[in-house]
């Protein structure tokens, strides 16, 4: 079995570089990475996919997209990729909860083990895990950062209404 190429391409945001992993046909994951400046730049030989998803990175950006149209793909287990289908279910400018995850799933039992596959989520802000918040409304775990989720949540709420 041949293994997939993957391709890789920086997007620097306002809250820091993400980094855009995929192959010729979808995107793989979207991810904050630690460092200040992009080091995986566009070349000629750029998949059309990770240049498409990083026009439409900026777009969302720039407060004038609300959902996401390039192919990505999930993998995961069963059970992820259902919580991270309900998660693309979650509005623009909304939020939502372990709990509402679980019970969109049907497994209303299910809080931890949602909690957790929302924390395996490679498709930051596409997949967004960032609109899950507490049932006590507080600000919950995210990958990139509390002060990410925070900027993230804000500005969705401030374009909401353009």
């Amino acid at each position: 079995m041949t293994k997939t190429k993957l391709y890789k391409v920086d997007y620097n945001s306002p809250i820091g570089v993400l980094e855009v992993e995929g192959s010729e046909t979808v995107i793989h994951s979207i991810m904050f990475v630690e460092r200040q400046q992009p080091i995986h730049v566009a070349q000629e030989w750029t998949p059309h996919v990770l240049l498409d998803c990083v026009e439409q990175l900026n777009e969302y950006f720039q407060g004038q997209r609300f959902t996401f149209t390039f192919p990505y793909y999930l993998g995961g287990t069963d059970f992820q990729r259902q919580v991270w289908q309900a998660l693309t279910q979650i509005p623009y400018a909304e939020q939502g909860t372990y709990k509402s995850i679980a019970m969109a799933i049907g497994n209303e039992k299910a809080i931890r083990a949602v909690g957790n596959a929302n924390g395996k989520n490679k498709l930051s802000i596409v997949i967004p895990c960032h609109r899950i918040i507490g049932s006590n409304g507080t600000l919950t775990g995210y990958a990139g950062g509390l002060w990410r989720k925070e900027w993230l949540l804000q500005h969705e709420k401030s374009n909401a209404n353009v």
